[in-house]
């Protein structure tokens, strides 16, 4: 199958990232989009960044910069395209028998997004489902909250969290989320070792496309009269004991 750009590269936009993409021996940046209109010596310091790396640089229109950037107001008239070596489509992941995904489902806010990646990587999960609609763009927000994780988080890329489910579903897998009033807990719940987890929003919850396919709900027991956590805290007690129970079994 053919493989998207998008599902091979985390685009990062302005002056300062684009600058620390490139001087981070640690990645490999395919390109530099650069404004035609770019002068000066802050476009100076990025042409000479890009030259030491060998890393091709392109001359486009404004415009052209902030569409591919997906953002109007922050790219600074530069982009630059940071290979993901484990960011693949879900269809190309789902080849290789993951054991555990978790799915990301109407998060919007980036540093919650770049927390769960980093967590979700940190733990050992073996997928990360960030749908390319309905939830906050890999962007420069999401990488700093991840600490640059993001860059290398197996992360598996399709539409919307929806496509999603139902994918994993055919592949046969299960697949659990979490609600606050479930009956069953994140601790003694008889989990398969092969199982797909969603993430919904703090506001919304699971959304209503996904409920359907979900085939199971966890919540994780609260002290104190303290109703629920934030969803990447909650992201980091779900992934944490489902790798735990690797070792276990």
């Amino acid at each position: 199958m053919d493989v998207s750009p998008k599902d091979r590269f985390v685009t990062v936009y302005g002056r300062k990232p684009v600058l620390e993409a490139l001087d981070d021996p640690r990645l490999e940046v395919d390109k530099v989009v650069l404004a035609d209109t770019a002068r000066g010596p802050a476009a100076r310091e990025i042409l000479d960044a890009a030259n030491r790396r060998g890393v091709q640089v392109q001359r486009a229109t404004a415009q052209r910069v902030k569409v591919l950037a997906g953002n109007g107001k922050q790219d600074q008239g530069v982009l630059a395209d940071v290979v993901a070596p484990r960011m693949r489509p879900l269809e190309l992941g789902l080849r290789e028998n993951p054991r555990n995904v978790l799915v990301l489902d109407g998060i919007t806010t980036p540093a919650n997004v770049g927390m769960i990646l980093r967590t979700a990587t940190a733990a050992g999960m073996d997928g990360i489902v960030v749908p390319r609609r309905g939830v906050a763009s890999i962007d420069p927000m999401v990488v700093k909250a991840s600490a640059g994780v993001a860059f290398r988080a197996p992360v598996l890329r399709c539409a919307t969290a929806a496509e999603a489910a139902a994918s994993l579903r055919g592949a046969g897998y299960p697949i659990y989320a979490l609600d606050a009033n479930a009956r069953q807990s994140v601790y003694s719940a008889d989990l398969p070792a092969r199982a797909a987890f969603v993430l919904g929003s703090e506001s919304a919850g699971i959304s209503d496309d996904v409920r359907p396919h979900v085939t199971g709900w966890l919540s994780i027991p609260m002290a104190a009269g303290v109703e629920s956590l934030n969803v990447a805290s909650a992201a980091a007690v779900l992934c944490f004991e489902v790798v735990r129970r690797r070792t276990t079994r």
